[in-house]
């Protein structure tokens, strides 16, 4: 492999002339210009990206610290960051962390120590101890995107799910659906919470109630759908329609009617939440609550962009809002 040296003594000039054609930092006479450049063409030379690095102070490279790239939602998002990287010429360092605090803190220290500009993390929960971590490099520029409002010092993704959540069981009952389930997430987050109270809450003014047996809570993979779906099915009466709270929760939902020798949406109709690529292709395609993932995506990485060539350290937040795609997973009752 070549080296600055190698052009140096092609061209006949010094390393340092070199070093001043290939970063422009000095005028240099067009015909000695042109016999580096000839001499960098002939060798195939190209710098160290390192040196190249070291000495501009950026490597033009970003880490993405997520939960998991498996579940689907988080690995749209991603596809997202990644394209807007490319386009804007920065490479992607991507950890997963499933939520665990000591790999959190280690893939922070191995981004540092690669010189990455700047660090866009987004995880479905964050201990207090990640927290203080993240606090604690003051140097790095940094997103810590949260969904609700819990910690005051990090970002915020404001997704409206209550409207969300509303916005699916108003659907439901529109349809003449009045026995209705729901498979929630774990309520104990704030994303699950949320959704689940904007099903109350249409359910509450339509002026119904829910058999708590039809009330499922789950951790948003697809077993639990499944698993879920089939404690409501163990009932003696069954609801008409169930709300998932996302879509591959509804999945698992269908395969466990599918299983039961029912249909959906003849016996049982399914709402999900999400509208996850697959979701059209489900059988039947999936009715389901649209979020956008390249938006949010997209947004969190111009707000770390800012804050590297800015320096803006303001806490922001970014807002998303649901919308009802309709598919084939919801019977209507009424034209029956």
């Amino acid at each position: 492999m070549a080296t600055i040296k190698d052009v140096a003594k092609m061209a006949g000039v010094s390393t340092t002339t070199v070093s001043h054609v290939i970063n422009n930092t000095r005028h240099v006479a067009e015909d000695t210009k042109k016999a580096v450049l000839d001499a960098i063409q002939q060798l195939h030379y190209s710098p160290s990206a390192v040196a190249r690095s070291l000495k501009i102070n950026t490597t033009k490279s970003i880490g993405m610290i997520v939960t998991t790239s498996e579940a689907p939602y988080f690995a749209e998002i991603i596809h997202a960051v990644e394209n807007h990287c490319y386009r804007q010429g920065y490479s992607l360092f991507l950890c997963n962390t499933q939520n665990d605090a000591e790999k959190i803190k280690n893939h922070l220290d191995m981004l540092a120590k690669k010189r990455v500009d700047g660090v866009l993390i987004m995880c479905a929960e964050y201990h207090q101890e990640s927290i203080d971590l993240f606090n604690s490099f003051k140097g790095l520029p940094m997103v810590v995107m949260e969904w609700g409002i819990q910690h005051s010092q990090s970002d915020m993704i404001l997704d409206n799910s209550f409207q969300g959540g509303y916005l699916a069981t108003q659907y439901l009952i529109e349809n003449g659906h009045q026995k209705i389930g729901i498979i929630s997430g774990e309520l104990s987050k704030t994303t699950a919470k949320t959704r689940f109270q904007g099903f109350e809450k249409a359910i509450h003014e339509a002026g119904l109630t829910t058999n708590p047996n039809w009330i499922q809570e789950g951790f948003f993979e697809p077993e639990d759908g499944y698993e879920c779906m089939n404690k409501i099915l163990d009932q003696q009466e069954l609801p008409t329609a169930v709300f998932c709270c996302n879509d591959v929760m509804a999945l698992g939902a269908i395969s466990a009617i599918t299983e039961k020798g029912l249909r959906v949406p003849d016996d049982i109709s399914i709402i999900g939440y999400d509208n996850i690529h697959s979701s059209r292709f489900y059988a039947p395609p999936l009715t389901t609550i649209h979020q956008s993932k390249a938006r949010l995506g997209e947004q969190a990485l111009k707000l770390l962009f800012e804050r590297i060539h800015h320096k803006n350290h303001e806490k922001e937040v970014i807002e998303i809002y649901p919308e009802l795609v309709v598919r084939k997973s919801v019977k209507n009752l009424l034209a029956t």
